[in-house]
């Protein structure tokens, strides 16, 4: 599931050390809420939320290995395997649900989009974006099956198997009753990320999506 490495961004000295696009949903979540990380890995996330924005965390993981590394943390999550669902969990119960670098690794990535939404008041959602340049260049110019530092894995071991475009994604939210809030596009980096405001699917490697369902 996600991980959620530990870097920090300039601008934020002193805060939890969570890799830099993560700190743009820290920001998004309102202090006080009640927060559902969906495949939460090893918590620095929900940590992050906890001790920021005084969150009331918990989270679903499947690594037992990333739980005990949760738990260590002081933070309640279950074990669970995500596409599954979230029947355990009742409509709007929480006030935002995230799966951050989740949906690609899904077998049913529609299907708990739509659990989620169900779960949540709203839903914070990361994704790679496989219209990337690179990836584009890569694919036109070489024929073979490209890698980035978001996308690192050759094709034979990839965990990777529902990748979408921004576009798409902007689809699948009109067609599933899902109103897009805000949407930030981003060019990852090590320590910073770098905001794309001009055609984003073509030069944006990661998009960050606020969805709530439409009335």
């Amino acid at each position: 599931m996600s991980t959620n490495a530990s870097v920090i961004k300039p601008g934020h000295e002193g805060l939890a050390l969570i890799r830099p696009e993560l700190r743009y949903i820290v920001d998004m979540v309102k202090a006080g809420s009640k927060v559902l990380d969906l495949g939460c890995g090893e918590g620095h996330l929900l940590k992050a939320l906890q001790q920021e924005k005084r969150a009331r965390v918990q989270g679903i993981e499947l690594s037992e290995t990333a739980i005990q590394e949760c738990v260590a943390k002081g933070l309640f999550v279950y074990h669970g395997d995500l596409d599954e669902g979230l029947a355990d969990f009742n409509d709007k119960s929480v006030d935002y649900v995230i799966l951050t670098n989740v949906l690609q690794v899904l077998h049913r990535p529609n299907f708990l989009i739509q659990e989620a939404a169900r779960v949540g008041k709203q839903c914070v959602v990361s994704i790679p974006n496989f219209g990337y340049w690179r990836i584009r260049f890569q694919l036109m110019f070489y024929g073979t099956m490209p890698k980035t530092s978001n996308l690192p894995y050759d094709w034979y071991d990839s965990p990777n198997i529902h990748l979408t475009t921004l576009p798409d994604f902007r689809r699948f939210c009109r067609s599933n009753n899902l109103e897009i809030v805000k949407e930030i596009d981003l060019v990852l980096g090590d320590a910073v990320c770098k905001g794309v405001n001009a055609f984003p699917n073509f030069f944006a490697d990661y998009g960050v999506f606020l969805l709530r369902q439409s009335d």
